[in-house]
């Protein structure tokens, strides 16, 4: 199903970028033009970040999958989940693939609110709202995850905030 009808939005609403397991890292250009043009030229306010359950890559990370090349990219989901053992592995086995494709959302939000683009947007006092959701697959139902960021300042405990919502 395309993004925009998911959201309820007419094509062209809505611009896109899409990659496996919706890494944002500082050294992907594509990413970060994607960002840059988002921001600086259309003037988008809201940036969203969407992961979905039953992410395949995400999965190849949780599993430590030797799938390729895609084993480079997705080093950085098996780093989120380094970072937040505790809240995966200590879920029964069925529940710590959502959990992941949760947390690797709310790490790619912070990742975007870290980009000179937003940053610099922020200085600048330009609206930009960098979001965290999640679609399920199964139900066709886009998620909230508490993670909404509006200024810099507002990042870390926003970030702590939503952590602590999935453990609710």
């Amino acid at each position: 199903m395309p993004a925009n009808e998911i959201v309820g939005l007419l094509p062209g609403e809505l611009f896109v970028h899409r990659n496996v397991a919706n890494v944002v890292v500082h050294t992907d250009l594509n990413c970060l033009s994607v960002i840059q043009f988002a921001v600086d030229v259309l003037k988008v306010r809201h940036v969203m970040v969407v992961g979905h359950y039953g992410c395949g890559g995400v999965k190849a990370a949780l599993n430590r999958d030797r799938t390729g090349l895609v084993d480079i990219w997705l080093r950085h989901v098996r780093d989120v989940h380094d970072k937040h053992l505790a809240l995966v592995d200590t879920l029964p086995p069925e529940r710590q693939h959502d959990r992941l494709c949760e947390l690797n959302v709310l790490e790619q939000v912070a990742n975007v609110c870290q980009t000179f683009v937003i940053q610099d947007a922020w200085q600048r006092a330009q609206p930009v709202t960098v979001h965290g959701w999640i679609y399920g697959l199964r139900d066709g139902l886009m998620r909230d995850l508490g993670f909404t960021v509006h200024r810099h300042e507002d990042l870390l405990p926003n970030y702590v905030a939503a952590l602590a919502g999935l453990q609710a």
